[in-house]
């Protein structure tokens, strides 16, 4: 069983350990990525003009005004004083050719007082300058870039695949490293003056046992984000109910075959503030998102500049048809069955936002180790594949056939 277990641990470590090495650096890099990405690109981010922001929905509309061939699919309804507005658009259809029309830009950076252009960006390109930069490292993360086909990303399904994988790794890995109760001490130690080879092997075995079940929510929260709909929501579902979302009960269609939305983003912004007060929400409608493909407007309530929550499970969202207005949906931190509460935590846990800054470092430094338990499993494959060739060399030189062949 052992002999086995060992087999199994040695492939799936070398089948992954290229792409956890690099989910693990680029992990630790995003952890913050607002604050690197604010730093290197400052146009994308602040706004010194004095006097009152235009309202979200007329600097949404300057921009599509501005350039036909851009639909505003991001808003956030609010910036934050000296902030700029940033906002994500999609290409609609050319009419003339019923594709999509080849936008160079899907992110631009407005002035919030004289919707004034600040700065634009694809973000997720393939590119290493510094607007850039952060954009491509958090794509690379989750995707390596394998641009999606016949309608899947198979970047996402390729990292989810490998996060299955993990997941049974780290079982297997924590089974190898006890391999005696008495000798439990062993697997915890670290020989840091028993040379180069003990060191790594320590690092490996024992690093990997002092965070183990940190690494298992890295595991299993990455397969939840690459393959919700496809392995974890069916999986969650056999142990809790899971309340309806827009985007589980939907067909999405292609981006060239979505019909035009009927209702007004403005008259979904009235109808989710209606609907929050009469939830008794407090917080403002902070962020309007369009989805072509599943025909559905979120909004989403959070104050000015907490896109992705300060802590907890992250903020309260409303779905809505975009065609009628009715209610699609709803995603509300904390509010549901055991299942949807696990699925809330995902990303939160993920990211180590569950509990604000100190999770983030936490996760910054899990990358760090992810990415040396890779490299220290690798040199410990290189060093006995190396060991086993050298014996190997030596039974062949002391076979019978190679002593009959010495002058």
């Amino acid at each position: 069983m052992r002999a086995v277990l060992v087999l199994l641990h040695r492939w799936f470590g070398l089948a992954a350990a290229l792409f956890l090495f690099i989910a693990g650096v680029t992990g630790a890099v995003i952890s913050w990525d607002h604050e690197l990405d604010s730093w290197l690109n400052p146009q994308l981010y602040d706004s010194d003009t004095i006097g009152t922001p235009m309202p979200a929905l007329e600097l949404a509309a300057r921009v599509e005004t501005a350039d036909p061939r851009a639909r505003v699919t991001y808003l956030p309804l609010a910036t934050e004083p000296g902030h700029a507005l940033q906002i994500f658009v999609s290409p609609r259809v050319d009419p003339q050719t019923g594709k999509l029309y080849d936008l160079s830009y899907n992110q631009l950076a407005l002035d919030p007082v004289t919707g004034e252009i600040q700065g634009r960006r694809f973000w997720g390109a393939i590119s290493l300058t510094r607007e850039n930069l952060l954009p491509f490292l958090y794509k690379l993360h989750y995707s390596m870039h394998i641009p999606a086909g016949n309608g899947i990303e198979w970047g996402m399904w390729l990292m989810g695949i490998i996060g299955i994988v993990w997941v049974l790794d780290c079982f297997i890995a924590l089974w190898l490293s006890f391999p005696k109760l008495s000798s439990w001490r062993k697997s915890l130690a670290f020989r840091w003056t028993g040379g180069g080879h003990r060191l790594n092997f320590d690092l490996h075995r024992s690093g990997g046992v002092w965070v183990w079940l940190l690494l298992l929510v890295l595991a299993v929260t990455s397969v939840s984000m690459n393959l919700n709909t496809e392995v974890v929501r069916p999986i969650v579902s056999w142990f809790s109910t899971l309340s309806p979302s827009p985007f589980d009960s939907r067909t999405p269609r292609l981006a060239e075959q979505a019909p035009q939305p009927k209702m007004t983003a403005s008259q979904i912004i009235s109808i989710a503030r209606h609907d929050a007060k009469q939830r008794g929400w407090q917080q403002p409608a902070g962020g309007l998102f369009y989805s072509p493909e599943y025909d559905v407007y979120g909004v989403g309530f959070f104050a000015a500049g907490n896109d992705h929550g300060d802590g907890g499970l992250g903020n309260p969202w409303l779905y809505f048809d975009a065609q009628d207005g009715r209610a699609a949906g709803a995603d509300i931190p904390g509010i549901g069955t055991a299942g949807d509460i696990f699925m809330q935590s995902m990303f939160p846990l993920h990211s180590g936002r569950i509990i604000g800054l100190p999770g983030r470092i936490m996760v910054s430094l899990m990358g760090l180790i992810v990415a040396m338990l890779s490299v220290t499993g690798v040199i410990i494959w290189v060093r006995k594949r190396r060991a086993r060739a050298a014996i190997w060399i030596e039974r062949a030189d002391r076979s019978p056939v190679a002593a009959s062949c010495t002058p």
